[in-house]
C-alpha cells in the first residue's frame, strides 16, 4: 500500500501500486510525499515534464535546484569548490 502526504501532513492512502499513487499525485499538482512498503519514500511535484524560465508548462514556479542539495556541500568538502576539474 502507498500513501500520499501533503505539506500539511494530511494523508490519503489506499493506493495499491506506486503507479496509481503517482498518477494521483500528478492530478493533485502540488508537492507530496509518497510512502510505501519498507522504508520507501519519494517526494516532489509529479508530472513536471519541462521547466522553462523557472516555470512548469502550467505556469507554476519550479525552484528545485540540484546544485543547492546536500551533494554540492559534500563535493565542496572533498574538493574545496564546486568544480569537478581537479588537476
Amino acid at each position: 500500500m502507498y500513501t500520499l502526504i501533503n505539506k500539511n501532513g494530511d494523508e490519503l492512502d489506499g493506493f495499491t501500486t506506486l503507479d496509481s499513487a503517482m498518477q494521483a499525485a500528478k492530478t493533485m499538482g502540488f508537492f507530496v510525499t509518497i510512502k510505501g512498503p519498507g522504508n520507501f519514500e519519494v517526494c516532489g511535484v509529479f508530472g513536471v515534464d519541462s521547466v522553462q524560465d523557472g516555470k512548469t508548462p502550467d505556469g507554476q514556479v519550479y525552484d528545485w535546484n540540484k546544485a543547492s542539495r546536500i551533494g554540492r556541500i559534500k563535493k565542496e568538502e572533498d574538493y574545496g569548490d564546486s568544480s569537478w576539474d581537479q588537476d
